[in-house]
Parts: C-alpha cells; structure tokens; sequence
C-alpha cells in the first residue's frame, strides 16, 4: 500500500483544522487549487476506464470463483485495447510498465501474478489459505507464503482484489463494497470445496483489514464461515486522520479544471506488480475501512463476542511510514481475547541505529509491550542480542504477563547497511527476483531490489526514497515459519 499515511509535523490533523480560523481553509483550498493547476499529465493507465472489472454489484451475475476469472480475462482484453495499444513502445518506454514488450511489462514473465491464482497441493488438501494483498499492490506480494503454504498441503487462493494489477485508473473507482464482495466470493469458494476442513486468511497490509472486516462480519451475521485463523502482516489498522481529506479532495477532483485532486501521487508506472501512483479515492476507501474495522472490533469488545475472534498472528515492523504500530495494540490486539493472539515485532538494527545519523527511535512501543504485565496477547520481539551486536535473536514475553523469557537465538544477522524493516519489506524473501538482496543472473530482467547507487540527482527514473526503502525482508525465513506453524497449529475450534 502506497498512502503516505503519516502526518508530517507541518500538516494539521482533521481536528485541528476544524478548530482553525478562516484563514487556514483559505491556505488549504489555494494549496489544492496550485496542486490541481500544476500537477503532472496524465496517461492512458490514468485515465481509461475498465468496466469488465468486478463490483460488488455485479455479484449477482458473478456467483462464483470461476466467474470471476472469467470476468478477469475479459478485463486483462480491455486493458490491452484501452492502454497498452495507446502506450508507444522502443528504448525510450524500456521501463514503462504499460509498453508492450518492455522490461516492465508483467506480461513478459511466466505466470503474470498480477492475475488471481489457485495453488493446488500434490495430495488433497489439508485446507484452505486465502491471500488477500494491499492497496495499490497485486497477488504477488504473498506469492512466497503462498507457495509455501501449498508445499505444506494447503489449497491456496491468491485473489486480485478489484481495481488492482492492472492499472492505477482502477483505484479512481473501487470502493470498500467492491473489495470486501470479492473476498466473500473467494471464501465460498474455498469453503465449498474444502467442506469441514479449515480455511484460514493471510492478509497484508489493507489486505489485512478485508481479512478482519470479513471475519467480524462472519460473526456478526453466522451465515458465511469464520476462518480459522488470521495471519496479519503489516496490517493497516490505524491511520492518520488527515487521510479523511482525501474524501473531499475526490469530490473536488470531479470539477472541471480540478482532475489533479483525483490523485495524491502521479509517479512513472516501472514496477510490473504494484502501482506507484495513488488514487486520492484509494486513500479515502482505506480510511473508510480502517475506521469501521476499529469501530466494529471496539463493538465486539464491548458485547462480549470478542472471545469468538480466530486466533490472529500478526507481523509488523517497529519502523512504518504507512501505517500506525501503536494501532495494532490499543485498537485490535488489546480487544481481543486473551492467550490466542500474538503480535511478532520487528525491531531497528539497534547495532547500526548507534549512528548520530538516525533520527527516529521506535524504542517507545517495543518498551511499552515488552515487560508490560497485562497485555492479553503474546509478544515476540525480534531484535539484536545487544547493542553491540548484529546477531538477532527473538525474545517472547506470554500473555498475562510481563516476563521476558530467554533470548532465542536465530541463527540470524542484520545485513550490512540495513537498519530496519519497512512496511513494504515484511513479504518478500531475501531471494526474490524483482524486490529482493540480490539481482538475479539474467541482465536482461528488471530488478527493483537493493541497490548501491550514487550520483547527480534528477539522473535515475526511480524516485530516491526507492532507493533507500527497503523491500524485502532478510528474516523472511522466520516468518514464514511462524506463520505456517500458526496455520497449522489452528486447524479449527
């Protein structure tokens, strides 16, 4: 997920500008209206619309997961005729995803995982694992754990939530209904085939609220089945309250003259599975999502129902500039019941963080969960062994209590040059062939991963904070191994 979701020091919350004087509407609208005036020329992936795409109100016509590949083959035809015959190819559009034959082009890799996809174990299954990716992201971002998870026996299905993996103009339009129908979709179809066997989900990012908005309304209403269990990563639970802007900056966009709100981010479109330009309505449909998930879940809490929730697995790094860690605390984890949840935290290479050059330290929330008595679910902090270390170790503190237990080690280190996690990094291996440490033997194949470049900037097409976030996880390992021993560990009530 691509929002720029936390509040820089110099813009004012929702609240605060409600408080504000006349003059401080005046500054924002005159900044909106420059943004609008000067902001860059859209493309074809902008603009084009794609109506073969799935909507929640199309549900009665796509009643089922083979609809709705079909649905989907006739939106990837669209999306050829609509912007890939309007996009020019040869050297200069090399890295334009949406050139045809580019080394940007999904289509030139085997399979396309921007496409939904169905993992299928040699013997029958065990059970079921629904994937559900981010915003702004494609089924590619759970590829690994998903193909991990079939390795193990489980049917997996990762599912192209609407108005993804095609192009960013999809994010103009697609609403909460939309995403959360299409996981009900994909629920029924791999409860149908599973019958008593457990479906679990594992959901990233905004992929990680559709996972809870599905599961508490499957409590609510008992009619479509609970998973199993949730694994979280890198959940987008809390957000910023300035994000609620972006309602109004849509409606605004929708003026003659003013089509530049409609978008909080126009970037060159170079990587093959994950948008960089960003919807100002995606922003706003992930507000509207968080904030019903956290007041739902406070209602569950309340009602006592909250003991029913699945136990939840949930991955995250101390360090996210896109959503909040303090959120998955106070508005999810602490609500639920105690001794089935856990929260795994990834702490900041606390070696390399001794450098006078790191300005932020996360320690607060890793210090306020670790020996705090109370906490109704497990901790397990990933971190140095000590300051004076790179060798990582996972120290565990139980439910209920504020004991840290021994430091296990990991058999781990923090590489050279990398002092945290990123809220992008969590799902990726270390060896994966766009995002990953290293670029893979073939030349001749993009890669987005780490890099080592310096030189005169406005040079590279990539923007600098790509270059210097991280986007893969070098203890990809460990979590895939929690994750699928959380898995198998909950196979139902």
């Amino acid at each position: 997920m691509g929002l720029p979701l936390h509040r820089h020091p110099a813009v004012p919350e929702v609240g605060q500008i409600e408080r504000g004087s006349r003059g401080t509407w005046a500054s924002l609208g005159l900044a909106l209206l420059l943004q609008a005036c000067s902001g860059p020329t859209l493309s074809p992936w902008h603009t084009e619309k794609l109506d073969e795409e799935f909507t929640a109100r199309k549900a009665e016509e796509v009643r089922s997961f083979g609809d709705y590949l079909q649905l989907e083959e006739r939106l990837f035809a669209q999306l050829e005729d609509k912007v890939y015959a309007q996009t020019g190819t040869g050297p200069e559009y090399a890295l334009v995803r949406f050139s045809k034959g580019s080394i940007a082009d999904p289509a030139v890799r085997e399979p396309n995982w921007n496409r939904s996809f169905e993992l299928l174990p040699e013997a029958a299954p065990v059970g079921g694992v629904l994937l559900l990716h981010g915003m702004s992201d494609s089924p590619y971002s759970l590829r690994a754990l998903g193909e991990a998870l079939q390795a193990r026996g489980y049917q997996v299905v990762g599912l192209r939530l609407p108005g993804h993996g095609t192009s960013p103009a999809g994010l103009r339009t697609v609403s909460v209904p939309d995403m959360a129908a299409a996981v009900r979709l994909a629920m029924e179809h791999l409860s149908t085939r599973l019958g008593e066997k457990p479906v679990h989900i594992v959901g990233y990012s905004n992929g990680a609220t559709l996972a809870l908005d599905y599961t508490v309304t499957a409590l609510e209403e008992g009619a479509a089945p609970v998973p199993a269990s949730l694994v979280l990563v890198s959940p987008a639970i809390g957000i910023s309250r300035a994000a609620a802007f972006a309602a109004w900056k849509r409606r605004l966009s929708h003026i003659p003259g003013l089509g530049g709100l409609g978008w909080l981010a126009v970037e060159p479109e170079f990587d093959p599975y994950k948008y960089n330009s960003f919807a100002t309505n995606a922003g706003e449909q992930v507000h509207r999502l968080t904030s019903s998930v956290a007041r739902r879940i406070e209602d569950l809490e309340r009602r006592g129902a909250a003991t029913d929730f699945p136990p939840t697995l949930v991955f995250k790094s101390d360090v996210d500039a896109t959503v909040s860690t303090t959120a998955v605390v106070q508005r999810l984890l602490g609500r639920l019941d105690a001794r089935r949840h856990e929260l795994v935290l990834f702490d900041i290479n606390r070696f390399a963080a001794k450098s006078v050059l790191t300005v932020y330290d996360p320690r607060a929330l890793s210090a306020s969960v670790m020996g705090a008595a109370g906490l109704p679910f497990a901790v397990t902090l990933v971190t140095n062994e000590h300051a004076d270390s790179a060798v990582v170790v996972a120290q565990r503190q139980a439910p209920l209590s504020g004991e840290i237990s021994a430091a296990e080690p990991l058999g781990l280190d923090w590489p050279n040059g990398v002092i945290s996690l990123s809220h992008v990094a969590l799902p990726f291996p270390a060896d994966d062939p766009l995002y990953g440490q290293r670029p893979p033997d073939n030349e001749d194949v993009l890669f987005l991963g780490q890099m080592a470049i310096q030189g005169e900037r406005g040079l590279l097409l990539l923007p600098s904070d790509w270059l210097l976030r991280i986007r893969h996880n070098p203890f990809y390992d460990y979590l895939e191994l929690r994750a699928l021993d959380w898995i198998g560990a909950n196979a139902g009530p």
